[in-house]
C-alpha cells in the first residue's frame, strides 16, 4: 500500500474524529480514488468506523458531553434500518452518486461548522420525528456504508436539540452502533474486508486518538480540514461524473 494512502488515512482520520465522527465518507473517498477493490471498500470503512468513532466517543464522554436522551430515539430506529440496509443490493451508479453527495455533505460540514451556544436551553427532540430521523439516516448509511454522523450531527444542532460538543459526542456513539450493525448486516452475503485492514486500523485509530483529543481540547486544525475538504471534493467529483 502507497505510503501517500496511509499519510492521507490518517488525517482523514484525525479530522473526522475531531468532530466526533468515524470518517466513513472518506474512507471510502480515499479508497475509490486510490483503486481499492470495490467488494471490500464498505465493509472495511464500517470497520474503521468502529474503531475511530470508539475513540471519539470515548473522549467526548470523559469530557461530559454525551447525552443518551439525546440518542436513544435517533438510534432506536436508525439501528435495524442500518442493518436492512446493509443487506440491500444497490446498483453501482446510484451508490457512487450517492457517495459523492455525502461526500460533499461532509466538506461543508467540515468547513462550515453549525453555530451553537453551549449555554443556549436545549430543546427535548420530538420522539416520531427522531424515530423518523433516525430510520431513513440508518438505511441510507446501511446502503452506502458510513456511520450517519455526518448527517445527524448538524440536525441536532440546526433544530436545537445539541449544543457542539454533546452534537459530537452523540454522533459518534450513532456512528459506532449503526456500524456495528451495518455489519451485521452484510455477514449474510459474505463480510469482505481488504488484505491490509489491520494495518489501516493501525493508522486510522492513531488518527482518530489525536482527533478526537484535539476536537475536545479546541485544538486548531484549520489548515488541515482545509486540505482534506480539496481531496473529498475531487473524490466527489470523481464519483458523481
Amino acid at each position: 500500500m502507497e505510503p501517500l494512502f496511509l499519510i492521507i488515512l490518517f488525517v482523514v482520520a484525525f479530522l473526522y474524529a475531531s468532530i466526533g465522527h468515524g470518517g466513513a465518507s472518506g474512507y471510502l473517498a480515499l479508497m475509490a480514488i486510490f483503486g481499492v477493490e470495490a467488494a471490500t471498500m464498505k465493509s472495511s470503512a464500517m470497520v474503521l468506523n468502529l474503531f475511530v468513532a470508539g475513540v471519539s466517543f470515548y473522549s467526548y464522554c470523559k469530557g461530559g458531553y454525551f447525552k443518551w436522551k439525546i440518542l436513544f430515539p435517533f438510534v432506536l430506529a436508525s439501528m435495524p434500518a442500518a442493518f436492512f440496509g446493509a443487506k440491500l443490493s444497490i446498483d453501482p451508479t446510484f451508490y457512487k452518486i450517492s457517495l459523492g453527495v455525502c461526500l460533499l455533505i461532509a466538506v461543508a460540514r467540515m468547513l462550515f461548522q453549525p453555530k451553537s451556544d453551549p449555554d443556549q436551553d436545549l430543546k427535548t427532540p420530538n420522539v416520531t420525528i427522531a424515530l423518523l430521523i433516525g430510520a431513513v439516516i440508518g438505511l441510507f448509511s446501511g446502503m452506502i456504508g458510513i456511520g450517519g454522523g455526518i448527517l445527524l450531527g448538524p440536525i441536532l444542532i440546526v433544530f436545537g436539540w445539541a449544543n457542539l460538543k454533546q452534537a459530537a459526542a452523540v454522533s459518534a456513539a450513532f456512528i459506532w452502533l449503526n456500524s456495528v450493525t451495518g455489519l451485521l448486516g452484510t455477514l449474510s452475503s459474505g463480510l469482505q474486508l481488504s488484505p491490509m485492514i489491520l494495518l489501516w486500523i493501525a493508522v486510522a485509530f492513531a488518527g482518530g486518538f489525536l482527533g478526537a483529543w484535539s476536537g475536545s481540547f479546541k485544538f486548531s486544525e484549520v489548515k488541515l480540514r482545509y486540505i482534506l475538504a480539496t481531496v473529498l471534493v475531487m473524490a466527489s467529483i470523481k464519483l458523481i461524473f
